[in-house]
C-alpha cells in the first residue's frame, strides 16, 4: 500500500499507469487568432505524460462559452487540428489525455463578447475578476439565458465532445465546477429562474444531464467524466445553502446510471467546518454515494495523496499546481525528490517562461 500512488489503475472505462492525475488549469497560452492549442501547448503535455492521466486546460466549447483571453476552444476545424499536436505528442509518450469542456457563464466580461453581456442562467454578477486584453476587469451582471440559449450550449457541448474525439482525445470531462455555467445553474443565489431550469433540485441539476443524454447520442458515456465542486461557498460567485448537500446527493446518485469514465471532487476551497450546509470531506462523503472511479483533488502532496487512496476515499489524486513546475512529479514522488516551486507571475502569461522551461531531474 505505500506505493499505491505508482500502482496501474484498471476500472471497466480506464487503465492508467498509475493513479496519479495531472488537473486541470488555465495557462492562458493560446495567444493567437484562432485561440487554438499550438506545438508549444503539445510540448507543455507531452513533458507531463509520465502522469496516469491529463486533463486539459478548460477548453472553450463555443464563442459564447469564453470567459478568459488566450485560452484554447475546441469549437471549429483549426482548434481540433490545433488539439491533434497535442494528444498525438502525449500518446506518443504512452500517456492518456481528456479534455475539459468549459463554459464560463456570468464568469466573463462583455469586452470577450464585442460589447455583449455574457450569457448565464439569471442577471446575477458572480462580482469577480476577469482577464480580459486589458488586463483584470469587474465582472457585470450577465444576460439571463433563453430556453433557446439553453438548448444551444447542450448542443454546443455535444459538438464538443465530437470535436474531442477528432481531436484524438481519449474521453472529455464536463466542467461542473468552480462557479461556471453549470454550477450557476446548479446553485440557489446563482440561479432565480421560475421555468423548467430553475426552482426544485432537480430542475437546477436537469441541464447537464440533457448535456450526458445528447452526449449519449454521438457517443460513449464510459468516455465521459463530469467535475463538481460540492462545497464552493463564498467565493467565484458561489454560496452553500440549505439544500447544496440534497442537490449534490441527486446529482451524484443519477450520475450512476450513465456509467461515466471517473467522477472528479474537489474537497473545500476554504474552510467550512462551521458550515452545516457544506459537505465537509467531499470524497469520504460521496464514495458511499457513487459506484465509479473517484478522483479527488485539491492540494494534496504525496503523503495525503498516499493516505486517500489508502483509506478507500478515492482511486486516484489530482494535482494541479505541482504539475506546473515539475513536468517529471511521478519520479519526483517515487524518489522522493525536492520539488521546483512554481514562478506565480508567469502562470497566465503568453510563451515559454514557466511553461516549458521548468528543469526535470535529468536536466
Amino acid at each position: 500500500m505505500e506505493n499505491i500512488l505508482f500502482d496501474s489503475y484498471k476500472s471497466k472505462n480506464l487503465n492508467l499507469k498509475n493513479r496519479i492525475v495531472m488537473a486541470p488549469m488555465t495557462r492562458s497560452r493560446s495567444d493567437n487568432p484562432e485561440n487554438k492549442a499550438t506545438e508549444l501547448t503539445a510540448k507543455y503535455y507531452q513533458q507531463r505524460a509520465t502522469a496516469g492521466l491529463i486533463i486539459t486546460e478548460g477548453t472553450f466549447i463555443s464563442p459564447e462559452a469564453v470567459g478568459v483571453v488566450n485560452v484554447p476552444g475546441i469549437y471549429n476545424t483549426a482548434q481540433i487540428e490545433g488539439w491533434k499536436i497535442t494528444t498525438e505528442a502525449v500518446h506518443q509518450e504512452g500517456g492518456k489525455i481528456f479534455a475539459q469542456l468549459w463554459h464560463t457563464g456570468a464568469y466573463s466580461h462583455p469586452d470577450l463578447h464585442d460589447g455583449k453581456k455574457p450569457l448565464a442562467p439569471s442577471n446575477v454578477n458572480p462580482e469577480q475578476q476577469i482577464f480580459t486584453e486589458k488586463g483584470f476587469q469587474n465582472s457585470e451582471e450577465p444576460q439571463p439565458m433563453t430556453i433557446e440559449d439553453i438548448k444551444r450550449t447542450v448542443n454546443d457541448f455535444k459538438l464538443a465532445t465530437l470535436n474531442a474525439f477528432e481531436a484524438g482525445f481519449d474521453g472529455v470531462e464536463l466542467h461542473g465546477a468552480n462557479g461556471y455555467l453549470l454550477q450557476q445553474f446548479f446553485s440557489k443565489n446563482s440561479n432565480l429562474r421560475t421555468d423548467e431550469y430553475g426552482g426544485s433540485i432537480e430542475s437546477r441539476a436537469r441541464i447537464l444531464f440533457e448535456i450526458l443524454d445528447a452526449i449519449k447520442e454521438v457517443a460513449d458515456t464510459n468516455k465521459v467524466a463530469v467535475r463538481l465542486n460540492p462545497s464552493l461557498n463564498g467565493i467565484m460567485g458561489i454560496l452553500v445553502d440549505d439544500e447544496t448537500i440534497e442537490l449534490y446527493n441527486y446529482i451524484v446518485r443519477r450520475l450512476n446510471d450513465y456509467d461515466l469514465a471517473y467522477l472528479h471532487l474537489i474537497e473545500p476551497f476554504t474552510d467550512v467546518s462551521d458550515n452545516s450546509n457544506a459537505i465537509q470531506e467531499v470524497a469520504k462523503h460521496f464514495r458511499s454515494i457513487y459506484n465509479g472511479t473517484i478522483i479527488i483533488n485539491r492540494g494534496f502532496n504525496k503523503q495525503t495523496a498516499t493516505k486517500v487512496l489508502q483509506d478507500g476515499d478515492a482511486d486516484l489524486v489530482s494535482f494541479g499546481v505541482p504539475f506546473i513546475a515539475n513536468p517529471d512529479l511521478v519520479e519526483r514522488f517515487k524518489t522522493n525528490a525536492s520539488l521546483n516551486q512554481p514562478n506565480q507571475a508567469t502562470f497566465y502569461t503568453p510563451g515559454e517562461k514557466g511553461y516549458t522551461d521548468y528543469p526535470t531531474l535529468n536536466h
